[in-house]
C-alpha cells in the first residue's frame, strides 16, 4: 500500500499559528476579498480582476518609473536601463491581458454596465501619473481627481517635476555638450517636437559606438513606448469589441478618445529622426 506524501517529512513548516504565512506575507485576504460585483451576472468578476490586476502592474510601473527616473538622474544608466526594460515587459502582461477581457461578448457586458455607473478606467489616476511621468502632461485631466485631495495634489506635484523623457534629453544634452531651449521643457503640457532634439538623437544613431550610453538610452525608451502603443491599441479594439461606438461609463466619447490617443507620441524625436538616417 502507498503511502500519502507527507510533505513535514522534507521539511516543509506546516503550522503557522505563530510565524507569517504566504497568505500573511502577501495580504491575500484585503486582496482576494476586494472583487465586491454589483450584479449576479458572471462576466462582473473577470471584468473587476481585469481591472484590479491591471491597476497592479501599474503600481508596479510607478515603482519602476520613479527610481529609473532617480537613477539617470544620478548618471546611473545601468540599473536604469534594467528598470525601463522591465516596463516595457510590465506592458507586455498588460496587454497579454485584453485577450481574456475579450473573451466577454457584448450581450454579457450589458448584463452588468449599468451597475458600474459613471465609474470608468478613464479615472485611474496610476494611469494619469504614468503618463505625466513619461511627459504626455495635461493640467485639464486633473480636475477629476479633485474629489481625493491627496491624489489631486499627487498629480499636481508631478507636474512641477521633470518628467523621464526631459531627465533623458538633461543626458542627452550634457554628453554631447549641448544646450537645449528652456522651451522644451514645459512642465505641465505635452512634450513637442523639436528640431535640435531630433538632431541632437540623430547624432547618437550615427555614431552608436561613439555615444553608447545614449543609444542604449534612446532604444530603451523606444521599446517602452513600443509596448505602451500596443496596449493602447489593444484597448481601443477590445473596447470597439464589446460596446463598439457607445459613451464610455465615465462620459467620453469613447472608441473616439481612444482612437485619439493613440496620434500621442511620447518620445516623438525618436521616432521621427529614423527616417533622417
Amino acid at each position: 500500500m502507498t503511502t500519502a506524501y507527507d510533505p513535514a517529512g522534507d521539511g516543509a513548516k506546516m503550522s503557522f499559528s505563530k510565524d507569517m504565512s504566504y497568505t500573511d506575507y502577501l495580504s491575500l485576504d484585503p486582496i482576494l476579498g476586494a472583487q465586491n460585483c454589483k450584479s449576479d451576472a458572471h462576466d462582473e468578476m473577470l471584468f473587476i480582476i481585469q481591472h484590479q490586476t491591471s491597476e497592479l502592474w501599474m503600481r508596479l510601473t510607478l515603482h519602476e518609473l520613479s527610481t529609473a527616473r532617480n537613477e539617470l538622474i544620478g548618471g546611473r544608466f545601468p540599473p536604469a536601463f534594467k528598470m525601463l526594460t522591465r516596463v516595457a515587459r510590465i506592458f507586455e502582461q498588460l496587454n497579454n491581458a485584453w485577450d481574456v477581457l475579450r473573451t466577454m461578448t457584448p450581450s454579457e457586458y450589458t448584463e452588468f454596465r449599468a451597475k458600474l455607473g459613471q465609474s470608468s478606467g478613464f479615472q485611474s489616476h496610476q494611469y494619469r501619473l504614468i503618463e505625466f511621468i513619461l511627459g504626455n502632461r495635461n493640467r485639464a485631466m486633473l480636475k477629476v481627481h479633485e474629489h481625493r485631495p491627496e491624489l489631486h495634489h499627487m498629480l499636481g506635484q508631478e507636474l512641477t517635476t521633470k518628467s523621464l523623457y526631459h531627465v533623458a534629453l538633461d543626458n542627452l544634452a550634457a554628453q554631447l555638450g549641448l544646450q537645449f531651449d528652456p522651451e522644451i521643457y514645459r512642465m505641465d503640457q505635452p512634450h513637442a517636437a523639436n528640431d535640435q532634439v531630433m538632431a541632437a538623437w540623430t547624432t547618437v544613431y550615427q555614431s552608436p559606438h561613439e555615444h553608447w550610453t545614449l543609444y542604449e538610452l534612446a532604444e530603451k525608451l523606444v521599446d517602452l513606448e513600443d509596448y505602451f502603443r500596443r496596449w493602447r491599441f489593444n484597448h481601443v479594439t477590445t473596447v470597439e469589441r464589446i460596446i463598439g461606438f457607445k459613451r464610455g461609463t465615465g462620459g467620453t466619447s469613447g472608441v473616439k478618445y481612444l482612437r485619439r490617443m493613440l496620434e500621442v507620441e511620447l518620445f516623438p524625436e525618436l521616432w521621427n529622426m529614423r527616417g533622417q538616417l
